[in-house]
């Protein structure tokens, strides 16, 4: 059963509980229409911008697909790792509490420790340590131009491909891609 609201009254587009956002359209003697807002935040520890990793993770967006921000983080590894540290999936990045972002770093970081399989894990047997770890953040960025500039070295096709500035991963070059970006 519905209930009955004022014809003035609109929420936000958010529409999380903790952030209602009340607008108020109210007429003025002119005839013309003002916005009045009035922010009614139920939890004063809401933030609209975390920072995690040196990545800026919006508060409105739900907690596992605010966290595929960071690079190197998929939707899969998000979901796993706030079940690792029992957060609840449904909850809002800016609901998070200071305790709860370091418990998802400190997986992040060392995802082994926290029994995360090796297969989930996006860098497998380094070539040049031989260890599986998970890459984020700046190092991704980094090791994959360390593993393209090894194989422009060694003078490999990928290497080579990729020197010329054509596709890479075998696809058809005759009819399409001719222009660049």
């Amino acid at each position: 059963k519905k209930t009955a609201r004022p014809k003035n009254h609109r929420y936000c587009r958010c529409s999380t509980p903790s952030c209602r956002v009340v607008w108020l359209f109210t007429k003025k003697k002119e005839g013309k229409n003002t916005i009045k807002m009035s922010s009614l935040m139920q939890g004063q520890e809401f933030q609209h911008i975390l920072r995690i990793l040196n990545t800026n993770v919006e508060g409105k967006r739900n907690v596992v697909f605010g966290l595929t921000k960071i690079k190197g983080l998929g939707r899969r590894f998000a979901d796993l790792i706030c079940k690792k540290a029992e957060i609840d999936v449904n909850k809002r990045a800016g609901e998070l509490t200071a305790d709860e972002i370091e418990k998802l770093v400190a997986i992040i970081q060392t995802p082994r420790q926290f029994k995360i399989p090796m297969w989930f894990l996006n860098r497998q047997k380094d070539f040049k340590t031989g260890k599986y770890s998970h890459v984020f953040a700046q190092n991704f960025e980094a090791k994959l131009r360390d593993d393209v500039e090894r194989l422009k070295k060694i003078r490999a096709h990928r290497g080579l491909r990729h020197w010329w500035g054509v596709r890479v991963r075998g696809q058809h070059t005759c009819s399409t891609g001719r222009r660049r970006h």
